[in-house]
């Protein structure tokens, strides 16, 4: 008889390998809107080359990228009793049986000694983050974000002063995606955290680049800190791949915290255009609901 946690494990098998080969469809949408609106030939030559990179993986069941990334978890909990021990080994299973079942790239090694976990998984792998939602009453949300390296390694966290306020936010935001120009697989999907502490504010940045595209901050303050943000990254003109263009990213979202009165961190988290993510929901049944 299946429990939850067999359940969990089976959803973030399918759901870490659905991430490498199915585009969600918001990002596609973008996508062909940058295309579209593309003036530069070569940028725009790239955009139609990636979209016909994604039919051609989608016709052919094939992953979309070489690149299995880093898998990462956003799990959400409603009103129910989980053990978050069972709850993470289950997700590791999952990604452990795929990553062998789909002969996946093992990505993961020993940051010192470099040497192959071979499975995608390890001490700290997969990294799995844990909220309670309790508007989810007796569901569990589970989202796959397997994050590559070539973005990933463009990210950014700095610690602010709050005298250097939203024009130091500003600053830092795009001299990040200026000095990432097109090393991390452009047009890009900008995830911003701004409050929390030094580590909090990563992951808001991780969580924002997981938001649906064009979606909006529910606090008018920071979704039009949103729009201005994402114009004035499209004119640093990087564009697809960094050949230039008007279109160097398809999204900016901003996710916030409160922070300390001397503080004002940071954190800019780079997405490719892949926007890689597979989202399920668990119902109180346990039966799996994928959400595309």
């Amino acid at each position: 008889m299946e429990d939850i946690y067999s359940v969990i494990t089976q959803t973030a098998n399918r759901l870490y390998y659905d991430a490498l080969r199915f585009i969600p469809e918001d990002v596609v949408g973008k996508l062909k809107s940058a295309y579209a609106s593309e003036d530069n030939e070569h940028g725009r030559k790239i955009l139609g080359t990636i979209l016909k990179n994604i039919g051609t993986a989608t016709k052919n069941d094939l992953l979309v990228c070489q690149d299995t990334g880093t898998p990462v978890f956003l799990v959400e909990v409603g009103d129910i009793q989980l053990s978050v021990y069972r709850l993470i080994e289950s997700i590791r299973k999952g990604v452990r049986e795929t990553t062998i079942k789909n002969s996946l790239r093992p990505n993961m090694v020993d940051p010192l000694t470099r040497k192959n976990t071979g499975d995608n998984t390890g001490k700290a792998s997969p990294i799995v983050h844990i909220e309670v939602n309790k508007n989810l009453e007796q569901k569990v949300r589970i989202v796959a974000m397997p994050k590559g390296s070539g973005s990933e390694n463009m990210s950014a966290v700095a610690m602010l002063t709050p005298a250097q306020g939203v024009n130091g936010v500003k600053k830092f935001v795009l001299k990040t995606v200026a000095e990432a120009g097109g090393k991390g697989c452009p047009p890009y999907i900008v995830g911003v955290g701004i409050g929390g502490n030094f580590e909090t504010v990563t992951y808001l940045a991780k969580k924002a680049a997981l938001r649906r595209l064009g979606s909006e901050n529910s606090q008018p303050v920071v979704a039009e800190l949103e729009r201005e943000l994402l114009g004035l990254v499209n004119q640093l003109g990087i564009g697809p791949m960094g050949v230039g263009g008007r279109v160097t990213a398809i999204s900016l979202n901003i996710e916030t915290a409160e922070t300390h009165i001397s503080s004002l961190p940071v954190a800019v988290n780079i997405q490719c255009w892949r926007g890689e993510r597979a989202e399920a929901i668990i119902e109180p049944d346990l039966k799996v609901r994928v959400i595309r």
